[in-house]
């Protein structure tokens, strides 16, 4: 149900299409946007949620929720800022957590024509091709995502040393926008890894499953499990992630 909730939200996005660069947008925080599209993929895909698994809780962006042991996290449109900027790389998310833990997780890039789909100890797919474990990799030839601390620039003298370091141990950075797709880019092997800060649940549940389907390693930055709270996440290829997690445990301003 999981992948028929998301495709319900990406079918919103797809019969309304990109929007050009100035278009409708109303703000709810310093760099954090809602349009209409993001309200009406997720009113879809909560529609189908509840009418399928009435008893699960539900934690979505727009309508908030419950947090709960076992819960839905949606986010219907990652990306926003990507979107109302004409910019495809966007992503619709729907996570389930289980006593805290990701079992299952669907991202769909609906411009991109990609849908990633796993669930706990049966793999991850992309578009319907079974994913291979992630291979052994030297660091120095990874190619890592990340997102900058755009909205919380107090945390930035955190950041910016792992970025720092980032860049000096692996072969390049990426910063695509969208933190549920680098997430599933991840456990495809476009991406080796992912770093990023202050996210937030609906933004990492589902990617998360997917890149622990695949054999990589998913932790806050210290090694623990609160990044499902916090938002604070480590995830990749297990070589990657002990570089990642040397670096964060490392910085200066921890």
């Amino acid at each position: 149900m999981a992948l028929r909730a998301a495709r319900a939200g990406a079918r919103v996005l797809i019969d309304g299409g990109l929007p050009r660069p100035g278009g409708a947008v109303d703000v709810k925080g310093a760099g954090d946007y809602v349009t209409s599209f993001d309200r009406k993929s997720e009113a879809a895909i909560l529609e189908v949620l509840t009418r399928e698994t009435p008893g699960i809780a539900i934690l979505a962006e727009e309508r908030g929720g419950t947090r709960a042991s076992t819960m839905w996290a949606v986010d219907p449109l990652d990306g926003t800022t990507n979107f109302t900027r004409g910019l495809p790389v966007v992503a619709v998310s729907v996570g389930l957590l289980d006593g805290g833990v990701p079992a299952l997780g669907v991202v769909i890039a609906p411009f991109l024509n990609l849908e990633f789909a796993g669930s706990r100890g049966k793999g991850a797919s992309l578009n319907g091709d079974r994913l291979p474990p992630l291979p052994a990799l030297d660091p120095s030839k990874a190619i890592v995502a990340t997102g900058f601390p755009f909205r919380n620039k107090h945390r930035l003298p955190l950041y910016q040393p792992v970025m720092e370091g980032a860049l000096q141990r692996f072969e390049d950075l990426r910063r695509a926008g969208a933190a549920a797709l680098d997430l599933a880019w991840t456990a495809a092997g476009t991406f080796d890894g992912y770093f990023e800060l202050n996210l937030n649940t609906w933004d990492v549940a589902a990617g998360a499953a997917l890149v622990i389907e695949v054999g990589g390693r998913v932790s806050d930055w210290s090694g623990g499990d609160s990044w499902v709270e916090t938002g604070d996440i480590l995830a990749a290829a297990p070589a990657v992630h002990e570089v990642l997690l040397e670096l964060a445990q490392h910085s200066p301003h921890r």
